[in-house]
C-alpha cells in the first residue's frame, strides 16, 4: 500500500511539472478558454471592459460573452480568431509575460499631466475613429519616446516640427472627451494595437509623398500605421 501512494504521489507530482510547463497552473495560463473559471479569466474580462470589447460582468466565468468578446478583440488587432486566450491574445492584451511595459512619465511630469497631453493628440489626431485606432495613436506617439530617431519625452516627441498636424493648426488643445482620454490612459498602461509602429497618416487627406516611404504594416479605421 505504501509503495503505491509513493507511485501514485509521484505521478501526480510529475503531471502537475507536465501541466506548469504547458502554462495551464500557477496562474500562467497559455490558454482560457469557453468553461474556464478563476481569477485569471476575472482579469481578461475586465481588460475587455475596459477597452470596450465586453459589455458583461467581470463574473470569473468564461461563457458566450467573453467568448464572443475575445473573438471580436482578436479580429480587431490581427490575431488568429478562435476565441481562446492564447498567449499572443495575452500579450495584446497587457497581460501576458511578453506585454508591453507601462509608460513611465517624463522627469519632473505627472501621469495625469501625460494622460491629458497625449488625450488632446488623440482627440485632435483620431476623432471619429474606432477606439482601438485612438489606442493605435497614442502608442505610435510612446513607441517614437522609445525610438533613438526621435525625442525621448512626450512632449519632445509631440512637439517637435511640423510632427502632428493637429499642433500646426492649434486643434490639439481643444478638450479631449471621455473615449480619448480612456484611449490614453490604455496607451499608457502599455496597449499597442499598432505593434511597434512609429508612424500613422489618413490616405485620404495627406499631403506628404514622404510618407509613403514608409510602408504599411496594417490599417485601422482610416489610418495606415507603418514601422
Amino acid at each position: 500500500m505504501q509503495k503505491y501512494r509513493t507511485g501514485l504521489l509521484v505521478g501526480l507530482v510529475f503531471l502537475l511539472v507536465l501541466l506548469a510547463a504547458a502554462g495551464i497552473v500557477f496562474g500562467q495560463t497559455g490558454a482560457l478558454y469557453y468553461g474556464s473559471e478563476g481569477p485569471e479569466v476575472s482579469r481578461v474580462q475586465e481588460r475587455l471592459r475596459n477597452w470596450g470589447y465586453l459589455q458583461g460582468d467581470t463574473d470569473g466565468v468564461f461563457g458566450q460573452q467573453t467568448f464572443n468578446a475575445v473573438k471580436l478583440f482578436q479580429e480587431r488587432n490581427g490575431l488568429r480568431v478562435t476565441g481562446t486566450v492564447d498567449t499572443d491574445t495575452l500579450n495584446a492584451l497587457g497581460l501576458g509575460r511578453e506585454a508591453a511595459v507601462a509608460y513611465t512619465p517624463t522627469r519632473g511630469v505627472s501621469t495625469n499631466d501625460d494622460v491629458m497631453l497625449l488625450s488632446r493628440v488623440i482627440h485632435a489626431e483620431a476623432k471619429g475613429e474606432p477606439f482601438t485606432g485612438k489606442v493605435a495613436v497614442g502608442a505610435v506617439i510612446l513607441n517614437r519616446i522609445e525610438s533613438p530617431i526621435f525625442p525621448n519625452s512626450l512632449s519632445g516627441v509631440l512637439f517637435q516640427p511640423r510632427a502632428f498636424e493637429s499642433v500646426s493648426n492649434g486643434t490639439v488643445w481643444n478638450e479631449p472627451d471621455a473615449e480619448s482620454v480612456r484611449a490614453a490612459q490604455n496607451a499608457l498602461s502599455g496597449w499597442d494595437p499598432s505593434y511597434g509602429c512609429l508612424y500613422f497618416w489618413n490616405p485620404a487627406t495627406s499631403t506628404s509623398k514622404w510618407i509613403w516611404s514608409k510602408k504599411p504594416v496594417m490599417r485601422v479605421g482610416k489610418h495606415v500605421f507603418a514601422r
